[in-house]
């Protein structure tokens, strides 16, 4: 029989790139649960499959947000799953400082709502709960954090996360449910959305307008490991395809540390324009944002788990595609 994954946020950034990668690499069929909020749209996966006619016919769409429970007629069109990937989230700092309720809402009520929904199925093989590297907090240099380090969320988004991965292991402790945390870093990728780093900086080099650069008091850029969301849906499938342990953390990390001067400098050589940019001080002008953050990777080596795609590689190809689909800069 063929496997069947239920994925929240399939119509997301990350979301749309772990269908098109699940897609490519099995047979397996997906149905996608979104609510379309402000940075859900079809048109990414509406791409994806007009350029691969023969997969439409192994992706269905069910609309529903999950702040409400799945009910039997939901619960319907779903149909039987084997594997659910739940991306869904409330994912933007600022906007969570703004409101922080609506971000306990969509990210603990939403992720608890999906759990009890898993729990009342008996072909469920696997839960995956996509969490961020937010919720260790700030790294100093010289730290990266492993996968069961204490949490120190600094912004009601990462302590919603935070949240949402509790009630997870609640349930894989209380009801026995099949289910893996991956921490991710900093992904990139094609169709994100405009107001993430990458995209913003592609689109101010080509206007000239300023980039703000968030440093510390000294004037040191802040630091990321970024990640392409291919290589996050590589290892998320690879996991899935039998190298995970019950209940377990998987940290999935970028190759490379950029500080993000380097990063909209690099970005600025590949559009062909200079760089008009400015630093500042982080402390005094985003609050609740953190400088550095860093995990450690080591776990997912040792199952034998590579990147397949290099970080300038990836970057240059994300950059580039940029340019030529620039409606995707909103």
């Amino acid at each position: 029989m063929v496997k069947k994954v239920l994925m929240t946020g399939g119509s997301g950034f990350i979301g749309h790139h772990l269908c098109e990668h699940i897609l490519k690499e099995t047979d397996w069929e997906i149905v996608c649960m979104d609510r379309l909020d402000c940075s859900g749209t079809l048109h990414r996966l509406h791409e994806v499959l007009e350029s691969h006619n023969h997969w439409k016919s192994r992706v269905s769409f069910v609309f529903h947000d999950l702040k409400a429970e799945i009910n039997s007629f939901t619960a319907s069109q779903i149909g039987r799953v084997d594997y659910i990937l739940h991306l869904a989230a409330g994912s933007h700092v600022d906007r969570s400082i703004e409101d922080p309720m609506s971000f306990v809402m969509d990210n603990v009520v939403g992720t608890t709502n999906l759990l009890n929904y898993a729990r009342s199925l008996d072909s469920l093989e696997l839960f995956v709960n996509f969490s961020t590297d937010e919720v260790f907090g700030p790294a100093p240099e010289g730290v990266k954090y492993k996968e069961w380090d204490r949490y120190d969320s600094t912004n009601p988004y990462s302590g919603s996360k935070a949240g949402a991965e509790e009630m997870c292991l609640a349930f894989a402790n209380t009801y026995k449910l099949p289910l893996v945390i991956t921490h991710c870093m900093n992904v990139f990728g094609e169709r994100q959305h405009p107001e993430k780093f990458i995209p913003m900086c592609v689109n101010r080099a080509l206007t000239g307008e300023k980039v703000y650069i968030h440093a510390s008091p000294e004037g040191q850029p802040g630091r990321r490991h970024y990640i392409h969301a291919r290589n996050t849906s590589a290892a998320v499938l690879f996991l899935m395809q039998g190298k995970w342990e019950q209940r377990e953390k998987y940290n999935i990390v970028g190759e490379k540390e950029v500080d993000n001067l380097q990063m909209a400098q690099f970005i600025a050589g590949v559009v062909g324009k200079p760089l008009n940019y400015e630093l500042l001080d982080f402390h005094s002008s985003r609050p609740g944002h953190d400088l550095r953050y860093a995990l450690d990777g080591g776990k997912m080596e040792s199952l034998g788990w590579s990147l397949p795609i290099n970080f300038e590689d990836s970057l240059e190809k994300t950059i580039r595609w940029t340019l030529e689909n620039n409606r995707w800069l909103g």
